[in-house]
């Protein structure tokens, strides 16, 4: 069925199959991946996937949507295929413009376009004729295609239809399989002869089907999406017509919280383009008021309260002590009934007791926590009125947008719960840090700074979030990192991760990008041959793009480039010791250090003639070797490892004999 919340009275259940799908998170890594590499602007064709949320968080990153290849400037400019795919005609444009493409074409949808342009047939495809997928799939067909989309439809484009050979049907991934057989019952009221490659996508017709079981079973439905995706609109669909209260919901001001109260089994699908963050703020927030519209023990005795003419829960009264014991204080309230001021409501100092604090006929202000008939008592509090004073300063820290420390306490459903002086707050989980969290456990005992999103006294909740104040601090920070950065700076970063085009350096809060082919003279496979995680470098930057909010760093440059003084540390004759970094059939090169290597021609490799050069060397092997010329024009050093070595005696011993010839 899928997972199950527990909030309360109600159960919010999680359609299986809900949130992205294989294809639409390939296609997302690949841009983020292309985005974070590329210091030059990166196009997608279209919006990567139908979610506003996903498509912003890659404006930031740098990522231009366009409709057309005529909007790409620069030369080294790149343009992403979004997992709808395109049109063969797309591809064609951009190789002859010169234009790099990153294709994240979903392997499904790219089988299709194989499919349709290996075939000569007639190609009738099953979808929406203006769903971008299927435009992609009409663009690789050969010669006539149609698209159709229902019984009628198909009636209508293929009448008096009749192909030499059997039409070739094919479907947009997305489609309801309820579709498909609505056009092929059609076809064969026809007599079309058709081939059929039914290609929906089985992960779309396990989350219409979970959609379709959950809604049976639910009092309320949310599809949760954009709504210009079409496979989040199917969903939509299916679930109305099991679950006549379904509601589309594509962001949280669209939550229909009022309704969300009213019910105990709620369900919740989500489209293939949908976040799994989104899907958790919506399932945190319908928590979050399930837990604040239960009825608790105070409301109900705050109505007898209100019958009997009682201090009601949460009033803050005055009255004079009465007695004193160890336990507690008995507080003579003017009315009926005591007040009972027990000493765990009371902030005492270490060592002390009740009765250094209160003396007979004092006056004591407290604040009302229960009215209790059983022992005749009203139950009061000092540090809830102390409590008072707090929520004083967590409304005007909202009003004034100030920060607070918060102590986290304990997990509870759906987030944490914080302590600021004597009042609890809660903090969700997408409120906890600025990055996603998967177990809350790990933030117990820790404090923070929070910035307060919502108060509401009259219930005692308070809500925090942590994420504003990390990311306001993380722009401050930015800020004056550009005010004061300038290109050509040399700068203190530390190495914090590894990818296979380079590494990414904290500069003292900002993350800058060290291309593999900036860290040394010499070739890098990966750049943990001369890095790692945690180590402190100084690099250079080397190009700032404010815009797109990305630094390009250098570290190499740090150091000479070995060719510029080459002069002041190798000489004709000298004898350097190397390492073979590659062999090839005429010879080795060897590195002197990184970014300067020499040949070692087989000629020059050993005394006798060389047939095969890999018998003799192998990659990685340390040799002694004579610098036999250095063309500092072409940047070419020959060596000798021959002349290192004493030829052998019997060749010594022939020589006469061969200069006597």
């Amino acid at each position: 069925m899928g997972q199950v919340i527990k909030a309360g009275e109600k159960t919010i259940t999680v359609a299986d199959n809900a949130g992205f799908c294989f294809g639409v998170k390939r296609a997302i890594e690949m841009a983020e991946k292309t985005a974070d590499a590329s210091s030059e602007t990166v196009y997608s064709m279209g919006p990567l996937i139908h979610n506003d949320t996903v498509t912003d968080d890659l404006a930031r990153r740098g990522v231009k949507i366009i409709s057309d290849l005529d909007e790409v400037s620069g030369d080294d400019s790149v343009v992403i295929i979004r997992s709808h795919g395109e049109a063969e005609k797309l591809y064609l444009e951009a190789e002859k413009k010169g234009i790099r493409l990153v294709d994240a074409t979903c392997p499904f949808v790219e089988r299709i376009h194989k499919l349709v342009h290996e075939t000569d047939a007639p190609v009738l495809i099953v979808g929406n004729e203006k769903h971008p997928e299927v435009v992609g799939i009409a663009g690789w067909c050969k010669d006539q295609v149609t698209v159709v989309s229902s019984y009628d439809d198909t009636l209508i484009k293929c009448k008096g239809y009749k192909p030499e050979t059997p039409i070739f049907v094919v479907t947009q991934t997305t489609i309801r399989e309820a579709m498909l057989n609505e056009v092929l019952g059609a076809l064969d009221e026809m007599n079309i002869p058709y081939e059929l490659h039914n290609t929906i996508c089985s992960a779309t017709s396990k989350r219409q089907e979970a959609c379709e079981e959950l809604a049976k079973k639910s009092d309320l439905m949310l599809v949760v999406g954009d709504k210009n995706s079409s496979n989040t609109n199917k969903l939509f669909e299916i679930s109305k017509k099991f679950c006549q209260d379904t509601f589309f919901v594509e962001n949280l001001t669209e939550l229909p919280l009022q309704a969300v109260t009213k019910c105990n089994r709620i369900g919740l699908a989500a489209g293939a383009s949908t976040p799994v963050c989104t899907i958790k703020e919506v399932i945190t927030t319908m928590s979050d008021v399930a837990l604040e519209r239960e009825l608790t023990m105070d409301d109900l005795m705050e109505d007898i309260d209100k019958s009997l003419r009682l201090p009601r829960s949460g009033e803050i009264v005055e009255g004079k002590v009465h007695q004193v014991n160890e336990k507690e204080v008995i507080v003579n309230l003017g009315c009926k009934k005591d007040g009972i001021l027990p000493a765990s409501e009371v902030s005492l100092e270490e060592g002390q007791t009740l009765a250094d604090v209160f003396k007979v006929d004092d006056e004591v202000q407290a604040k009302v926590i229960k009215t209790d008939d059983v022992d005749g008592g009203i139950l009061l509090s000092k540090k809830k009125l102390e409590i008072s004073a707090n929520w004083g300063e967590i409304v005007k820290a909202l009003e004034d947008k100030t920060v607070l420390e918060v102590k986290v306490t304990r997990t509870v459903n759906g987030g944490v719960i914080a302590d600021y002086k004597e009042v609890s707050g809660f903090i969700p989980l997408s409120q906890l840090s600025d990055h996603y969290v998967e177990n809350a456990e790990e933030f117990v005992g820790q404090t923070m700074e929070v910035r307060v999103s919502r108060v509401d006294q009259r219930r005692n909740r308070a809500v925090f979030s942590h994420k504003q104040f990390l990311n306001e601090e993380r722009d401050k920070i930015i800020a004056e990192i550009w005010d004061k950065l300038n290109v050509d700076d040399v700068v203190e970063g530390t190495v914090m991760r590894f990818t296979d085009y380079g590494a990414f350096v904290d500069i003292g809060g900002i993350d800058g990008l060290l291309h593999i082919s900036e860290i040394s003279w010499g070739k890098l496979k990966h750049p943990q041959e001369a890095l790692e995680i945690g180590q402190k470098i100084n690099v250079k930057v080397l190009s700032m793009n404010a815009e797109k909010g990305k630094i390009s760093l250098g570290l190499k440059q740090n150091t000479p480039e070995p060719w510029s003084v080459i002069d002041d540390k190798y000489e004709v004759g000298q004898v350097i010791e190397g390492k073979i970094v590659q062999i090839k059939e005429y010879g080795a090169f060897v590195e002197l250090e990184p970014g300067l290597d020499g040949l070692v021609h087989i000629s020059e490799v050993a005394h006798k003639r060389v047939a095969n050069i890999n018998d003799e060397l192998t990659p990685g092997q340390v040799v002694n070797a004579k610098i036999l010329e250095i063309d500092k024009d072409r940047k070419r050093i020959s060596l000798s490892i021959r002349e290192t070595v004493a030829p052998p005696a019997e060749e010594e011993a022939e020589a006469p004999a061969e200069d006597a010839e």
